[in-house]
């Protein structure tokens, strides 16, 4: 594919059109990664639409944590769309071109989805928190109007932290070469591609996730450091029982999103491979997405009582 990178010029020259590098050069190879991820990818999109759907439409879901759960599914569904579309385009066309201003929209919204995503598992963690430690003033301290604010907070701090990101990665110029070796538009690759002295974007770019994606695991670090303390002193195994049965899979899906995130933006540019920086792109876009509903239907009799009710 002969790339043509759209130049300007303005006392510098600056890309205005990027591509993805080509997966394989052979085709079968893209065919087979485009089936995979089209069925985990459809997976997904239903998976999380039906736990929205069903907790939305059972009465005894209107509860803090199913209202949490549902807002996961949703950014969820978000975070997959965000990147997903492009890439299976992008594995079986020859048009594998986006715009800058594409790539800008598309780093935005999957920095929103992430980041907020990031918030929303802290606010889960200390709604179980509250529940389990402190359950005569649950009904006060987690109220409709108290998780809604949690919720949009969680939103908020998304949005911010995307616009502020796109916005600074996007103030530089990029000289080329103009291929993105990666999926998506992430910001470490585009990074890669701008012009001269990147190291303050960089720490920039590092100081952030370690303020989006520490400080909300560090809460839930704590939330769940006191809930195992209070596990410890409870009278009766049906009580540590139970207190465990609403957290495991919460505990699950937080492992996996951090593990890979942490993994991918936490750790110093010196280690960073295209290679391995795809296989962990993949699993925390698309993986992940595919799971959290599998887990969060197997391991919870409610939701999986709600999702046979809304399908029947």
């Amino acid at each position: 594919m002969n790339l043509n990178c759209s130049l300007w010029q303005d006392n510098s020259i600056s890309v205005k059109l990027f591509a993805f590098t080509k997966f394989s050069e052979v085709t079968e190879q893209c065919f087979l990664l485009f089936t995979l991820i089209l069925l985990m990818f459809l997976t997904s999109l239903t998976g999380n639409a039906l736990i929205a759907l069903a907790i939305w439409t059972n009465p005894v879901l209107h509860t803090p944590m199913y209202f949490f759960l549902a807002n996961l599914s949703l950014l969820e569904i978000g975070y997959t769309c965000s990147v997903i579309p492009k890439m299976l385009q992008s594995l079986v066309s020859e048009t594998r071109g986006i715009s800058r201003e594409g790539c800008a929209t598309q780093m935005f919204f999957f920095t929103l989805f992430g980041i907020s995503e990031c918030c929303l598992l802290a606010t889960m963690a200390y709604d179980r928190y509250v529940a389990i430690c402190s359950p005569l003033h649950y009904a006060t301290r987690m109220s409709r109007g108290e998780c809604a604010q949690l919720a949009m907070i969680s939103w908020v701090v998304g949005c911010v932290v995307g616009l502020g990101q796109t916005n600074y990665i996007f103030s530089l110029d990029f000289c080329g070469p103009c291929e993105i070796d990666h999926f998506f538009c992430d910001l470490p690759p585009i990074l890669a591609l701008a012009c001269g002295d990147t190291s303050h974007n960089e720490a920039a770019v590092f100081v952030a996730a370690i303020l989006c994606i520490s400080s909300p695991f560090l809460l839930i670090v704590a939330s769940y450091g006191r809930i195992l303390a209070a596990m410890l002193i409870m009278p009766s195994p049906q009580g540590r029982q139970k207190a465990l049965s609403t957290c495991s899979s919460h505990l699950l899906v937080v492992t996996l999103f951090y593990g890979s995130g942490s993994v991918t933006y936490l750790r110093p540019k010196a280690n960073h491979s295209p290679g391995i920086d795809k296989l962990l792109a993949l699993f925390y876009t698309v993986v992940t997405s595919m799971l959290n509903p599998i887990i969060y239907s197997l391991r919870n009799k409610e939701v999986k009582a709600a999702l046979q009710r809304t399908l029947c």
